[in-house]
């Protein structure tokens, strides 16, 4: 009974109930208004068509226009309204003033580290990549960098704790899903001795991705263990278009001098300590150097978005690192909704374009919009041999069979497709000609690339771009290939299916 009472009255129920009474009460007041009150069921109407020309002349991309479209022309009535709430409202001016400050302020504060031009020698190619995300992202590459590949977040975990034991100014953490277990546990027993210790300790974490594995008042129980803690883009039960960008960003900075990235979240699956889609394959890159400076802003500045503060940036700028051996150049980067700019989406579409050997991918999801099917595709008529590795037991299966309904295209044009079989691959990484290599948060899939709040790190001819390579062609010898055969006669229902999840899938 105890179980079945904290599930009815989990805020996750409560909060799916008030949405679905708002929805209800909408269009029951759209339907009622419409039967007594002509006028307004033309204005209704008007409010559509409308919508609709709003999104037909948009920068939306096109699967995101079909899909809005398919919603809004069948039901005209109640459609745009539905649009204007949830898919299509602008940003309010406070908040785009906010954030633009807040971008300002992180470009003035890196803008001294901008060397794309020192990677001419390397080629247009890296010069053109590091040009971009500076311009556009406000993101340095730099040298005197070292970076570690991990292939597993097994192998991860252990050298985090490690690090964060060695914490003696600061440590930063901002995460998309935490969950009490042996992983965050771990993590958190050192936050809180660092804390008593005089470390400052911040965290940030996604409300949407921790409803179920966090209580409400979880930042407040932190506050109360020293560690200033703050909650992205708290979910209300409000439809609104806030509820599209959560934070998925992960990052363990320590003082300013190590960071963590990639795919891990602080949860016990992302290290196989509990098992639910059987084997979890994921990725994490740590960077120990000068490039940590710019993972450091990236933070303080969702922090600074946060809590509405403006403090000062400085005051967590490290020592200078000892000079290292050439460790390639190391860009951190990252991409906000809150603009125009699909800086993930670029990234990837430029190593794709960039490619003249061959491009190997790992992605949980395989959702992609026209411009990187588009690439993929062209690469693989090219000569280029494009190989791209998705889960084989999925996490959520109306998403695993989007990821499929996305094959037969890319197979057709030559790209090769093998399903990790031990169980769930999570990792999101690129890897080209043994150049250039990206680990980072960012999805193939619509939410991550135009959505969501995202990092990553884009490497060149860093040394663990082998490292990355290598484990891309070991996970190979566990997958299944994947033939454009068995796509010839799938049962009719099933293609149906597939085919409505692609048209909607931008907007789930």
């Amino acid at each position: 009974m105890k179980k079945v009472l904290y599930i009815l009255f989990h805020r996750s129920v409560l909060v799916a109930l008030a949405l679905l009474a708002q929805i209800a009460t909408l269009v029951a007041m759209v339907a009622i208004f419409s039967e007594y009150i002509e006028h307004f069921y033309w204005c209704c109407i008007l409010l559509s068509v409308l919508a609709a020309l709003a999104i037909v002349g948009s920068r939306m991309e096109p699967a995101y226009k079909i899909a809005w479209l398919l919603v809004i022309l069948p039901f005209p009535v109640f459609g745009g309204i539905f649009y204007l709430l949830v898919g299509g409202g602008t940003i309010p001016k406070k908040i785009r003033r906010q954030m633009q400050s807040i971008l300002d302020k992180t470009a003035l504060a890196l803008r001294e580290d901008f060397k794309a031009d020192d990677l001419l020698p390397l080629g247009g190619d890296a010069a053109g990549q590091a040009h971009y995300l500076e311009q556009y992202a406000a993101c340095p590459a730099y040298t005197n960098t070292e970076t570690e590949y991990f292939s597993l977040g097994d192998l991860a975990f252990p050298r985090m704790l490690e690090e964060l034991e060695k914490a003696e100014h600061y440590i930063f953490l901002e995460y998309f899903i935490i969950q009490p277990g042996v992983f965050w546990d771990s993590v958190l027993a050192i936050l809180e001795r660092k804390a008593i210790q005089g470390v400052e300790v911040r965290l940030i974490y996604d409300d949407m991705g921790c409803m179920f594995t966090l209580p409400r008042d979880y930042d407040q129980q932190m506050q109360a263990k020293g560690i200033q803690c703050r909650v992205f883009n708290r979910f209300v039960p409000v439809v609104s278009l806030r509820l599209n960008n959560r934070d998925h960003r992960k990052l363990m900075i320590i003082d300013g001098k190590v960071g963590f990235t990639g795919g891990i979240n602080l949860a016990d699956e992302y290290i196989n300590e509990k098992e639910r889609f059987g084997h979890w394959k994921d990725s994490a890159i740590l960077l120990e150097g000068d490039a940590v400076w710019s993972m450091t802003i990236m933070f303080l500045s969702m922090w600074d978005n946060c809590c509405g503060v403006d403090e000062d940036f400085e005051r967590f700028r490290p020592p200078a690192a000892p000079v290292r051996p050439w460790t390639g150049y190391v860009q951190p980067y990252t991409d906000t909704p809150l603009d125009h700019e699909a800086v993930g989406q670029a990234v990837y579409l430029n190593m794709i374009a960039k490619a003249k050997n061959y491009i190997y991918i790992t992605t949980p999801y395989l959702i992609i919009d026209v411009a990187t099917n588009t690439a993929l595709c062209n690469a693989a008529k090219s000569g280029v041999d494009v190989r791209i590795i998705t889960p084989h037991i999925p996490d959520k299966r109306y998403v695993f069979e989007v990821t499929r309904a996305h094959y037969p295209p890319l197979l057709d044009a030559g790209v090769q497709i093998f399903e990790y079989t031990p169980g769930f691959i999570h990792a999101k990484n690129f890897v080209v000609d043994d150049r250039f290599a990206t680990v980072g948060t960012v999805n193939l899939d619509y939410r991550s690339l135009f959505l969501h709040f995202e990092d990553g790190v884009w490497l060149c001819e860093a040394p663990c771009i082998q490292d990355i390579r290598r484990d891309f062609e070991q996970t190979l010898t566990v997958c299944e290939p994947i033939s454009p055969r068995r796509f010839k006669h799938l049962n009719i229902l099933l293609q149906l299916y597939r085919s409505i999840l692609r048209i909607f899938a931008p907007l789930m």
